[in-house]
């Protein structure tokens, strides 16, 4: 089992930038693929970005493509997740996911993730 804590959120402007960082532990996670999801009130956790184990490969919502970056560091087990040019809609709690299967298909399914941190919140503001 993998454990996840989260970090980084806040309120920011609208155009703003924040960083989001979970800190890992448990399992192996360098073999691990990892997901970023956000769930805001009155909606269903959905999926904003997914790296593979390696950190060669990544996905990302088509609402966030260009404006977020994932990205890993596995000597640290930590997976960040970079937001610019943030917008009112982003507004959300946002969740870091450990995969249950160790190979990378790129899904967006947060069934497909079986460990999950407490969530950090992210406050856009317009």
């Amino acid at each position: 089992q993998v454990r996840l804590v989260e970090s980084g959120g806040g309120l920011v402007q609208a155009g703003g930038s924040l960083r989001l960082s979970c800190a890992a532990s448990g399992r192996t996670f360098s073999s691990t693929p990892m997901g970023w999801f956000r769930q805001a009130p009155g909606k269903e956790r959905e999926f904003v970005a997914t790296i593979s184990g390696s950190g060669a490969r990544t996905y990302y919502a088509d609402s966030v493509k260009g404006r977020f970056t994932i990205s890993r560091d596995n000597a640290k087990n930590t997976v960040s997740l970079r937001m610019n040019s943030l917008k009112p809609e982003d507004t959300a709690v946002y969740y870091c996911g450990a995969a249950v299967s160790l190979f990378y298909s790129g899904t967006t399914r947060p069934e497909d993730f079986g460990s999950w941190g407490q969530g950090t919140q992210v406050t856009v503001s317009s």
